[in-house]
């Protein structure tokens, strides 16, 4: 009965941020920007990133796209846990993301809501699509300015 309910968790949060995404749009201003497409079932992403004055923490992520459900909510959840971050306590946690779909972890007590996506893993074709917007992310905080970023990035070669 417990996984049951924790199924029925996992599609409820993943149709609450996809139905009423919180960080749908372009930030501004827009300091990282990249595109990603996920191939396998045609999700594309394209995140924008506002960093804070200093340039060492994320002042908000959006993204607009076009996906499943998954691969929206994934992109809406990551969103609002990048917000305060510093760049590389983003990546951090990008790989954390990472591992917890491959079932080597989870997140820790302040970012549990994101456990959420460990369900995912139970359908390892969705996976790609959960992880979309994480190596999209990755690659928007890699480069260093806007421009860099006009092409799409896959996530095929790294899931």
């Amino acid at each position: 009965m417990a996984l049951d309910n924790l199924r029925k968790l996992y599609q409820q949060v993943i149709l609450e941020h996809y139905k009423k995404p919180r960080h749908r749009g372009i930030t501004d201003p827009v300091h990282r920007h990249q595109r990603g497409h996920n191939p396998s079932c045609g999700d594309t992403i394209e995140l924008t990133v506002q960093l804070e004055e200093s340039e060492r923490q994320i002042a908000a992520v959006k993204f607009e796209g076009e996906g499943c459900a998954i691969a929206m909510a994934s992109a809406d959840l990551m969103a609002d846990a990048m917000r305060g971050k510093t760049i590389p306590e983003a990546l951090q946690m990008v790989q954390s993301f990472q591992n917890m779909m491959k079932g080597e972890g989870e997140f820790p007590r302040e970012h549990r809501k994101l456990n959420v996506m460990q369900g995912v893993a139970q359908f390892p074709v969705r996976i790609k699509c959960a992880t979309l917007t994480w190596h999209t992310l990755k690659a928007a905080l890699e480069h260093q300015s806007v421009e860099s970023a006009d092409e799409f990035i896959s996530n095929e070669e790294n899931n």
